[in-house]
């Protein structure tokens, strides 16, 4: 498949006029993740839009680069890779860049050979024109492969702006949040794991505060104690633990983020299957079980005096939630999801912020898709999360253009929600953000890069009091208190 020439430049210019316009806000940030020299371990690639138009043109820019044991992109990096495509889709070179040769294509899988040079290979991915959810890989020999899945929707997709008056809407106060999601640690625990602190036994959740953390973020499944649930007959991660863990983050003086996952197993941009009890409900049906569920939980939180500060409806629901009902290519109905657990939430307390998550740090053109839509659509929330891992989610660059453009668009905060390298470079890029509207981040599942398998915490755990220190106003003196 080709796409022209002239229409690509006209793309490209599009692109490079909207940078030159705002490049003087911007921080390079190329000289973090990106090292001159070094011995590749891995391709990771950028898909800058995972959601399309199944109409035979949409296309969208892949970016693949190589990587070293640090996860940095290594500049004169020259290698082959093997491009695959599962799915109704292909790829085209970019006019000026590498040449692609068809190896061969059987089936539904499509094969290319390119390669990475100097630091890089970038393409374009076509959408077809059949409605698919496409696997995107690239390999090469023995490097770990990168893979995306990208889902292509209907041509006929109602896609919405909103109007002024939604995108005027007030914002709530919200204090700043250095959070941590460490809702493996009662695994961790059962487990034997100690952890230890300058040479003395610490609860891990008191470690954190200890270093300026101000926020726990727990992740709740509906069932996970099914068979085929996050936790077979254990149950971690649902009502029983997540009450257990919200007493101790009370305890420990700090807030609650409070995940929905809406699923007894992971959702993610890749799975959002509904919980097992909830499989042959018809929509409506549905749709007053996610409001019952969400007070449900909300309503045992409160009584024990442990009320989550903010909550998640859904977690990184870029492609939606409750499939099939709540997928992205059925826009309404996912929308009237969205709203139902937010209403929820307000009935048990107004005051309470809530957020919606995307898993698009770097991914501006879909993140604008997603929110424009349920913001047009009347989804009500107080903040933006976005998921920022390298692999996946675009470079510290991307991530900064991604933030700076969504604060100014739609009048509202930003926290990166979900994050696990460049601590000190993500925050200092969400508090330089215009008109104050960095709001936190949380860092995911970090215990297990905070502490060795001896249990006894290393730098990765210290550097956060000078963080806490910088952006959050927590001195010694009043981490002792």
């Amino acid at each position: 498949m080709k796409l022209t020439l002239s229409f690509l430049s006209i793309l490209l210019l599009a692109v490079q006029c909207s940078t030159e316009r705002t490049q003087q806000n911007y921080k390079d940030w190329s000289s973090t993740y990106q090292v001159d020299t070094g011995v590749p371990v891995s391709i990771a690639i950028t898909t800058y839009k995972t959601t399309m138009l199944a109409n035979g043109k949409d296309h969208v820019l892949i970016r693949a680069t190589a990587i070293d044991s640090t996860g940095k992109e290594i500049r004169n990096a020259d290698l082959p890779i093997h491009i695959y495509i599962t799915g109704d889709a292909t790829v085209a070179e970019l006019p000026d860049g590498q040449s692609m040769k068809v190896i061969t294509g059987e089936d539904s899988v499509i094969f290319r050979e390119s390669g990475i040079i100097n630091g890089t290979c970038s393409f374009y991915f076509v959408a077809g024109t059949k409605p698919d959810r496409i696997k995107l890989e690239v390999r090469s020999d023995s490097l770990w492969p990168a893979s995306h899945e990208i889902h292509t929707i209907s041509p006929d997709f109602k896609s919405l702006v909103p109007t002024k008056a939604q995108l005027k809407t007030a914002r709530k106060e919200i204090a700043r949040m250095l959070g941590a999601d460490i809702s493996f640690l009662p695994q961790m625990e059962e487990r034997g794991m100690k952890f230890i602190v300058d040479g003395e036994e610490k609860d891990a959740v008191q470690a954190l505060a200890d270093q300026g953390f101000n926020c726990i973020r727990l992740r709740i499944f509906v069932n996970p104690e099914n068979e085929k649930g996050y936790s077979p007959q254990k149950g971690f991660c649902g009502m029983e633990y997540t009450k257990q863990m919200a007493r101790r983050t009370k305890d420990a003086g700090m807030k609650i983020l409070l995940n929905f996952h809406y699923s007894d197993y992971w959702a993610d941009p890749q799975q959002q299957n509904k919980p097992l009890a909830w499989q042959d409900l018809g929509f409506e049906q549905l749709k007053l079980k996610v409001g019952e569920y969400t007070k449900e939980v909300l309503l045992a939180l409160k009584e024990q005096g442990t009320m989550p500060e903010m909550v998640q409806i859904g977690n990184e629901i870029n492609h939606g939630m409750l499939w099939p009902d709540g997928h992205i290519s059925n826009p309404d109905q996912l929308a009237e999801l969205l709203k139902v657990g937010v209403e929820a939430v307000r009935e048990v307390d107004p005051k309470t912020i809530i957020m919606m998550h995307i898993a698009l740090g770097g991914q501006n053109d879909e993140s604008v898709f997603w929110l424009d839509n349920m913001i047009a659509r009347d989804v009500k929330f107080d903040i933006i999360g976005l998921s920022y891992y390298p692999r996946w989610h675009g470079t510290l660059d991307d991530l900064q253009k991604n933030l700076f453009d969504l604060v100014k668009r739609y009048n509202k905060p930003v926290n990166v929600v979900e994050y696990a390298q460049y601590p000190e470079e993500i925050h200092e890029i969400v508090f330089s953000l215009p008109d104050d509207a960095g709001e936190g981040t949380c860092n995911w599942e970090p215990l297990r890069s905070m502490f060795g398998r001896d249990g006894v915490a290393n730098e990765n755990l210290f550097v956060y009091k000078a963080i806490s220190e910088k952006y959050y106003g927590v001195s010694d003196k009043d981490q002792e208190k």
